[in-house]
């Protein structure tokens, strides 16, 4: 073991956050506050220029190794005990799962607390920049007394030798731990203090999270989802519409931050869909769809098309020849170009800029066969 002052973290990784729960439906729930009453009795100490440094883990005979999962010796970093535990053989997903954990957490008093910045890293023996390195921070509690990554790396990558990370049925494993002083959420009143609540995350479920309340904010779309017909005999877990309504409702009135179980059970998913990362776009045109279908023959009928759908012009002219071609398209989403644009503008410019059709990407007019243009 070794310890040394750490490189700073990156930006967090949003990769599969996650205790490792062996996602069992009745474990903790990411982002979950503690009870109310342990508010009071949090754990506040703080440190002084909080240190930080790096422990390093040689993990010999890995692919001898008979446990699900497997904890390092205890390092102390900013007056705490920690550990790092992983799953040699993943936490029931085809990956390395890794995490940070709070050693001494089952001796710790009623309602601790602590907040680190960290990294978990598999080094490469043969190339240092293939090393892979995960960056997270975490609040870390009585609930939560380890957080890191379920879905770290492949087991296909690391188990493979000519890759680099499995040398001499040898794997090293790095930790690099920031404790910062504690972050005394638990009294932030964010109604009080901005009018609104968030929702709580409920394993992976940041990119919907954001989607719901962006929503939410559009006034005539809560106003539509309100005006949506449902019956006493409905249950939110069985209802889209009604999920949708409840939780509307709760954004609106509650004091605290809002679950979004009885709506993600009225998507069928299961615990394991709360844990999988899901496309934010997928996401939103699956939604708009179906909420599109519950509200035919209602008084809200077309709304979704009102609210998202716009219409673009494909244009082509040929060069060569005197030929040209216009077609309107509708749509509820763009997909635009990010890196290299500066803003949302750039973005929109890049997006109707001229392309040149030619060689392969030759376009057909009709009677003149086919031609270069310009689209």
């Amino acid at each position: 073991m070794t310890l040394m002052t750490p490189p700073p973290l990156d930006q967090e990784d949003d990769e599969m956050l996650v205790p490792h729960s062996d996602l069992a439906p009745n474990g903790p729930q990411p982002m979950e506050v503690v009870p109310a009453e342990a508010a009071n009795v949090v754990d506040t100490q703080s440190v002084d220029d909080p240190p930080s440094a790096r422990f390093t883990w040689t993990i010999e005979n890995f692919t001898r190794l008979n446990t699900k999962k497997l904890y390092s010796e205890i390092f102390l970093v900013g007056g705490y005990k920690w550990r790092v535990l992983i799953f040699p053989k993943g936490n029931n997903v085809e990956h390395l799962s890794m995490y940070l954990d709070v050693a001494d957490s089952a001796t710790l008093p009623y309602g601790w607390s602590r907040y680190a910045q960290f990294s978990l890293a598999v080094t490469n023996h043969h190339t240092a920049k293939f090393t892979v390195r995960k960056d997270t921070q975490h609040q870390f509690n009585a609930r939560e007394s380890d957080w890191g990554f379920t879905s770290f790396m492949p087991l296909s990558e690391l188990y493979d030798p000519t890759r680099g990370y499995l040398v001499n049925d040898t794997v090293v494993v790095e930790a690099d731990v920031a404790v910062r002083k504690v972050v005394d959420y638990w009294s932030h009143d964010s109604k009080k203090e901005t009018g609104y609540v968030g929702l709580k995350n409920q394993g992976a479920t940041c990119y919907m999270n954001s989607l719901l309340q962006t929503l939410y904010h559009i006034p005539y779309f809560r106003k539509a989802v309100y005006h949506m017909p449902t019956t006493e005999n409905d249950m939110p877990s069985g209802s889209i519409p009604l999920a949708l309504q409840s939780l509307f409702y709760k954004l609106q009135y509650s004091d605290t931050s809002v679950a979004t179980k009885e709506l993600t059970k009225s998507f069928g998913w299961d615990t394991y869909d709360s844990f999988m990362q899901h496309d934010v776009q997928e996401l939103n045109r699956v939604l708009c769809e179906k909420l599109e279908d519950k509200m035919k023959g209602t008084v809200v009928e077309g709304t979704i098309q009102q609210l998202f759908e716009g219409h673009h012009m494909n244009y082509i002219e040929c060069i060569n020849v005197d030929y040209k071609s216009t077609r309107k398209e509708s749509f509820y989403d763009l997909q635009l170009d990010v890196k290299g644009c500066r803003d949302v503008y750039a973005s929109f410019d890049k997006y109707v800029e001229v392309e040149r059709l030619e060689g392969d990407n030759k376009y057909h007019a009709e009677q003149y066969g086919l031609q270069v243009g310009c689209f």
